[in-house]
Protein backbone atom coordinates (compact mmCIF):
# COMPACT_ATOMS: atom_id res chain seq x y z
CA UNK A 1 0.00 0.00 0.00
CA UNK A 2 2.43 2.24 1.11
CA UNK A 3 4.87 1.40 -2.55
CA UNK A 4 1.52 2.39 -4.49
CA UNK A 5 1.02 6.12 -2.47
CA UNK A 6 4.62 6.49 -3.43
CA UNK A 7 4.42 6.06 -6.87
CA UNK A 8 1.01 8.12 -6.60
CA UNK A 9 2.88 11.03 -5.51
CA UNK A 10 5.21 11.64 -8.08
CA UNK A 11 1.82 12.05 -11.10
CA UNK A 12 0.41 14.02 -8.50
CA UNK A 13 3.32 16.37 -7.80
CA UNK A 14 3.64 16.97 -11.27
CA UNK A 15 0.32 18.21 -12.34
CA UNK A 16 0.86 20.13 -9.33
CA UNK A 17 3.86 21.87 -10.54
CA UNK A 18 2.61 22.08 -14.27
CA UNK A 19 -0.54 23.83 -12.97
CA UNK A 20 1.36 26.50 -11.26
CA UNK A 21 3.56 27.44 -14.51
CA UNK A 22 0.27 27.01 -16.20
CA UNK A 23 -1.73 29.47 -14.30
CA UNK A 24 1.04 31.64 -14.17
CA UNK A 25 1.35 32.19 -18.02
CA UNK A 26 -2.87 32.45 -18.33
CA UNK A 27 -2.73 35.37 -15.10
CA UNK A 28 -3.23 39.09 -16.35
CA UNK A 29 0.04 40.05 -14.37
CA UNK A 30 3.18 40.30 -15.58
CA UNK A 31 6.05 38.74 -13.70
CA UNK A 32 8.10 41.71 -14.29
CA UNK A 33 6.54 43.89 -12.61
CA UNK A 34 7.05 41.66 -9.81
CA UNK A 35 10.83 41.56 -10.58
CA UNK A 36 10.93 45.15 -11.44
CA UNK A 37 8.62 46.76 -8.56
CA UNK A 38 8.02 50.56 -8.73
CA UNK A 39 10.80 50.41 -11.27
CA UNK A 40 8.23 48.94 -13.78
CA UNK A 41 6.00 52.06 -14.40
CA UNK A 42 9.04 53.62 -15.20
CA UNK A 43 11.20 51.01 -17.86
CA UNK A 44 11.06 51.36 -21.34
CA UNK A 45 9.40 49.18 -23.84
CA UNK A 46 13.47 48.19 -25.53
CA UNK A 47 14.64 47.41 -22.09
CA UNK A 48 11.41 45.49 -21.05
CA UNK A 49 11.86 42.98 -24.15
CA UNK A 50 15.77 42.38 -23.06
CA UNK A 51 14.95 41.67 -19.28
CA UNK A 52 11.84 39.17 -20.53
CA UNK A 53 14.37 37.21 -22.65
CA UNK A 54 17.60 37.39 -20.00
CA UNK A 55 14.83 36.15 -17.68
CA UNK A 56 13.49 33.48 -19.67
CA UNK A 57 9.83 35.24 -19.51
CA UNK A 58 9.30 35.65 -23.71
CA UNK A 59 9.44 31.31 -23.67
CA UNK A 60 6.34 29.15 -23.41
CA UNK A 61 5.38 28.10 -20.06
CA UNK A 62 5.89 24.15 -20.66
CA UNK A 63 9.70 25.12 -21.25
CA UNK A 64 9.84 27.21 -18.34
CA UNK A 65 8.59 24.23 -16.23
CA UNK A 66 10.66 21.85 -18.09
CA UNK A 67 13.85 23.64 -17.11
CA UNK A 68 12.39 24.22 -13.67
CA UNK A 69 11.96 20.97 -13.41
CA UNK A 70 15.30 19.74 -14.59
CA UNK A 71 17.05 22.21 -12.37
CA UNK A 72 14.81 20.96 -9.03
CA UNK A 73 16.23 17.37 -10.03
CA UNK A 74 19.89 18.53 -9.75
CA UNK A 75 18.63 20.48 -6.02
CA UNK A 76 18.46 23.79 -7.59
CA UNK A 77 15.15 25.11 -6.96
CA UNK A 78 16.38 29.30 -8.06
CA UNK A 79 16.64 32.11 -6.78
CA UNK A 80 13.84 34.07 -5.01
CA UNK A 81 13.46 37.65 -6.03
CA UNK A 82 11.49 38.79 -3.15
CA UNK A 83 14.08 37.71 -0.62
CA UNK A 84 17.10 37.82 -2.55
CA UNK A 85 17.88 34.50 -1.48
CA UNK A 86 18.23 30.91 -2.73
CA UNK A 87 14.60 29.57 -3.28
CA UNK A 88 16.14 26.20 -0.58
CA UNK A 89 17.05 29.22 2.02
CA UNK A 90 13.91 30.59 2.09
CA UNK A 91 11.81 26.87 2.26
CA UNK A 92 14.94 25.82 4.93
CA UNK A 93 14.63 29.46 7.04
CA UNK A 94 10.48 28.96 6.86
CA UNK A 95 9.68 24.81 6.91
CA UNK A 96 10.36 24.76 10.37
CA UNK A 97 8.03 27.34 11.73
CA UNK A 98 5.45 26.45 9.72
CA UNK A 99 5.72 22.76 10.96
CA UNK A 100 5.91 24.60 14.49
CA UNK A 101 2.55 26.27 14.20
CA UNK A 102 0.83 23.19 12.26
CA UNK A 103 1.83 20.61 14.40
CA UNK A 104 1.26 22.36 17.51
CA UNK A 105 -2.35 23.69 15.93
CA UNK A 106 -3.25 19.84 15.32
CA UNK A 107 -2.32 18.32 18.69
CA UNK A 108 -4.57 20.50 20.43
CA UNK A 109 -7.27 19.74 18.26
CA UNK A 110 -7.08 16.32 18.53
CA UNK A 111 -6.66 16.11 22.65
CA UNK A 112 -9.99 18.70 22.73
CA UNK A 113 -11.91 17.00 20.17
CA UNK A 114 -10.80 13.55 21.96
CA UNK A 115 -11.75 14.85 25.61
CA UNK A 116 -14.92 17.15 24.73
CA UNK A 117 -16.04 14.16 22.02
CA UNK A 118 -16.02 11.21 24.03
CA UNK A 119 -17.74 13.23 27.34
CA UNK A 120 -20.68 14.66 25.09
CA UNK A 121 -21.24 10.79 23.92
CA UNK A 122 -20.54 9.60 26.66
CA UNK A 123 -24.19 12.06 28.19
CA UNK A 124 -25.88 12.30 24.85
CA UNK A 125 -28.71 15.21 25.88
CA UNK A 126 -26.88 16.40 28.68
CA UNK A 127 -25.66 20.51 29.44
CA UNK A 128 -22.22 19.19 27.65
CA UNK A 129 -23.56 17.28 25.19
CA UNK A 130 -26.32 20.41 24.69
CA UNK A 131 -23.78 22.92 24.73
CA UNK A 132 -20.93 21.81 22.67
CA UNK A 133 -22.63 20.29 19.23
CA UNK A 134 -24.71 23.86 18.63
CA UNK A 135 -21.58 25.93 19.06
CA UNK A 136 -19.09 23.42 16.83
CA UNK A 137 -21.81 24.13 14.61
CA UNK A 138 -21.00 27.73 14.53
CA UNK A 139 -17.73 27.23 14.61
CA UNK A 140 -17.65 25.50 11.02
CA UNK A 141 -19.03 28.92 9.44
CA UNK A 142 -16.49 30.97 10.58
CA UNK A 143 -13.71 31.82 8.62
CA UNK A 144 -10.44 31.14 9.97
CA UNK A 145 -9.37 34.71 9.24
CA UNK A 146 -12.28 36.23 11.32
CA UNK A 147 -11.29 33.80 13.96
CA UNK A 148 -8.11 35.68 13.97
CA UNK A 149 -9.22 38.88 13.66
CA UNK A 150 -11.04 38.12 17.32
CA UNK A 151 -8.43 36.86 18.69
CA UNK A 152 -6.02 40.12 18.15
CA UNK A 153 -9.14 42.07 19.38
CA UNK A 154 -9.46 40.81 22.45
CA UNK A 155 -6.29 39.24 23.51
CA UNK A 156 -3.86 41.73 21.92
CA UNK A 157 -5.61 44.69 22.04
CA UNK A 158 -8.26 45.20 24.65
CA UNK A 159 -6.95 42.65 27.02
CA UNK A 160 -3.02 43.03 25.91
CA UNK A 161 -2.04 39.49 27.28
CA UNK A 162 -0.78 38.50 24.39
CA UNK A 163 0.93 39.45 21.44
CA UNK A 164 -0.84 40.22 17.80
CA UNK A 165 2.25 39.01 15.54
CA UNK A 166 5.35 37.52 14.62
CA UNK A 167 7.76 34.71 16.15
CA UNK A 168 9.23 37.20 18.50
CA UNK A 169 9.30 40.45 19.57
CA UNK A 170 10.61 42.83 17.58
CA UNK A 171 14.12 43.46 19.67
CA UNK A 172 14.39 40.04 21.37
CA UNK A 173 15.98 37.16 20.41
CA UNK A 174 14.69 33.63 19.07
CA UNK A 175 13.96 31.89 22.56
CA UNK A 176 11.72 28.65 23.74
CA UNK A 177 9.57 31.69 25.99
CA UNK A 178 9.70 34.56 23.41
CA UNK A 179 7.92 31.63 20.85
CA UNK A 180 5.42 29.92 22.92
CA UNK A 181 4.28 33.17 23.80
CA UNK A 182 3.53 34.49 20.31
CA UNK A 183 2.50 30.60 19.75
CA UNK A 184 -0.39 30.41 21.25
CA UNK A 185 -2.97 33.16 19.65
CA UNK A 186 -2.52 31.62 16.09
CA UNK A 187 -1.91 27.83 17.12
CA UNK A 188 -5.28 28.34 18.97
CA UNK A 189 -7.14 29.92 16.14
CA UNK A 190 -5.77 27.23 13.81
CA UNK A 191 -6.50 24.68 16.24
CA UNK A 192 -10.10 26.47 16.95
CA UNK A 193 -10.80 26.09 12.51
CA UNK A 194 -10.20 22.72 12.77
CA UNK A 195 -11.65 21.75 15.98
CA UNK A 196 -15.50 21.58 14.82
CA UNK A 197 -15.08 18.39 12.62
CA UNK A 198 -12.89 16.55 14.57
CA UNK A 199 -15.29 17.10 17.27
CA UNK A 200 -18.27 16.05 15.84
CA UNK A 201 -16.94 13.12 14.43
CA UNK A 202 -15.11 11.58 17.57
CA UNK A 203 -18.80 12.42 19.30
CA UNK A 204 -20.40 10.19 16.36
CA UNK A 205 -17.99 7.08 16.82
CA UNK A 206 -18.28 7.36 20.31
CA UNK A 207 -22.35 6.96 20.00
CA UNK A 208 -21.75 4.54 17.28
CA UNK A 209 -19.16 2.56 19.53
CA UNK A 210 -21.53 2.73 22.72
CA UNK A 211 -24.38 1.13 20.71
CA UNK A 212 -22.30 -1.81 19.85
CA UNK A 213 -22.92 -5.55 21.02
CA UNK A 214 -19.94 -5.91 22.69
CA UNK A 215 -20.10 -2.46 24.67
CA UNK A 216 -23.65 -3.37 25.69
CA UNK A 217 -22.67 -6.62 26.99
CA UNK A 218 -20.10 -5.12 28.98
CA UNK A 219 -22.63 -2.70 30.71
CA UNK A 220 -25.05 -5.24 31.72
CA UNK A 221 -22.19 -7.13 33.07
CA UNK A 222 -22.05 -4.20 35.62
CA UNK A 223 -19.00 -2.57 33.91
CA UNK A 224 -18.40 0.98 35.25
CA UNK A 225 -18.80 3.73 33.02
CA UNK A 226 -15.35 4.66 32.38
CA UNK A 227 -13.98 1.23 32.23
CA UNK A 228 -17.05 0.43 29.50
CA UNK A 229 -15.92 3.66 27.74
CA UNK A 230 -11.92 3.37 28.02
CA UNK A 231 -11.90 -0.01 27.23
CA UNK A 232 -14.23 -1.14 24.77
CA UNK A 233 -15.87 1.89 23.32
CA UNK A 234 -12.90 4.50 22.86
CA UNK A 235 -10.46 1.91 20.66
CA UNK A 236 -12.85 1.22 18.16
CA UNK A 237 -14.19 5.00 17.85
CA UNK A 238 -10.45 5.93 17.65
CA UNK A 239 -9.82 3.92 14.52
CA UNK A 240 -12.11 6.01 12.03
CA UNK A 241 -10.68 8.90 14.00
CA UNK A 242 -7.20 8.54 12.47
CA UNK A 243 -8.36 8.75 8.79
CA UNK A 244 -10.81 12.16 9.84
CA UNK A 245 -7.34 13.43 10.30
CA UNK A 246 -5.65 12.61 7.46
CA UNK A 247 -8.58 13.26 5.09
CA UNK A 248 -8.31 17.34 7.29
CA UNK A 249 -4.89 18.04 6.26
CA UNK A 250 -5.79 19.71 3.43
CA UNK A 251 -7.97 22.02 5.42
CA UNK A 252 -5.14 22.25 7.92
CA UNK A 253 -2.58 23.74 5.37
CA UNK A 254 -5.14 26.24 4.29
CA UNK A 255 -5.82 27.25 7.67
CA UNK A 256 -1.97 27.76 8.27
CA UNK A 257 -1.80 29.98 4.95
CA UNK A 258 -4.48 32.50 6.73
CA UNK A 259 -3.44 32.19 9.77
CA UNK A 260 0.11 33.07 8.72
CA UNK A 261 -0.43 35.74 7.09
CA UNK A 262 -3.21 37.06 9.97
CA UNK A 263 -0.27 37.19 12.78
CA UNK A 264 2.64 37.68 10.60
CA UNK A 265 3.76 33.92 11.51
CA UNK A 266 7.25 33.51 9.52
CA UNK A 267 6.42 30.05 7.59
CA UNK A 268 5.64 28.65 4.21
CA UNK A 269 2.61 29.67 4.10
CA UNK A 270 2.67 33.27 4.26
CA UNK A 271 5.91 33.33 2.24
CA UNK A 272 3.34 31.49 -0.39
CA UNK A 273 1.11 34.00 -0.37
CA UNK A 274 3.94 37.10 -1.23
CA UNK A 275 5.35 34.94 -3.52
CA UNK A 276 1.75 35.20 -5.58
CA UNK A 277 1.77 38.92 -4.47
CA UNK A 278 5.01 39.69 -5.78
CA UNK A 279 4.59 36.89 -8.94
CA UNK A 280 7.76 35.01 -7.58
CA UNK A 281 7.18 31.92 -9.84
CA UNK A 282 10.24 30.20 -8.63
CA UNK A 283 9.89 30.20 -4.86
CA UNK A 284 5.78 29.68 -5.61
CA UNK A 285 6.67 26.37 -7.90
CA UNK A 286 8.47 25.26 -5.06
CA UNK A 287 6.62 26.34 -1.94
CA UNK A 288 3.13 24.73 -4.52
CA UNK A 289 4.99 21.49 -4.02
CA UNK A 290 5.97 21.17 -1.33
CA UNK A 291 2.90 21.63 0.37
CA UNK A 292 1.68 19.35 -1.64
CA UNK A 293 4.11 16.47 -0.86
CA UNK A 294 3.48 17.49 2.79
CA UNK A 295 0.11 16.94 2.50
CA UNK A 296 0.36 13.35 0.28
CA UNK A 297 2.76 12.82 3.15
CA UNK A 298 0.31 13.14 6.15
CA UNK A 299 -2.41 11.15 4.40
CA UNK A 300 -0.22 8.17 3.67
CA UNK A 301 1.26 7.71 7.24
CA UNK A 302 -3.14 8.39 8.19
CA UNK A 303 -3.47 5.12 6.17
CA UNK A 304 -0.38 3.47 7.39
CA UNK A 305 -1.71 4.17 10.99
CA UNK A 306 -4.92 3.00 10.19
CA UNK A 307 -3.92 -0.20 8.73
CA UNK A 308 -1.78 -1.22 11.39
CA UNK A 309 -4.16 -0.73 14.63
CA UNK A 310 -6.87 -2.38 12.76
CA UNK A 311 -5.89 -6.43 11.98
CA UNK A 312 -9.47 -5.91 10.27
CA UNK A 313 -8.16 -3.67 7.39
CA UNK A 314 -6.36 -5.33 4.88
CA UNK A 315 -3.36 -2.97 2.98
CA UNK A 316 -4.47 -4.05 -0.74
CA UNK A 317 -8.12 -1.99 -0.01
CA UNK A 318 -6.41 0.93 0.99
Amino acid sequence: MALRRVLFVVPVTVLVSMAVFALAAASPYDPLAGYLGDRYLTVGADQAAVLREQLGLDRPWIVWWWDWVVAAVQGDLGTSHLYGQPVTAVIGQRLPWTLLLAGTALVLAVLVSLLVGVRSAARPGGLLDRTVVPLAYVLQGIPAFVLGLGAILLFALTWSVLPAAGATDPTAAVGVGQVAEHLVLPAGVLALSQLPWLLLHVRQSMLDALSADHVRTARARGLPDAVVIRRHALPGALLPFLSVIGVRLPELVVGATIVEVVFSWPGIAAATVSSARAMDFALLAALTTATTLLVLLGNLLADVAYTVADPRVSADDQ
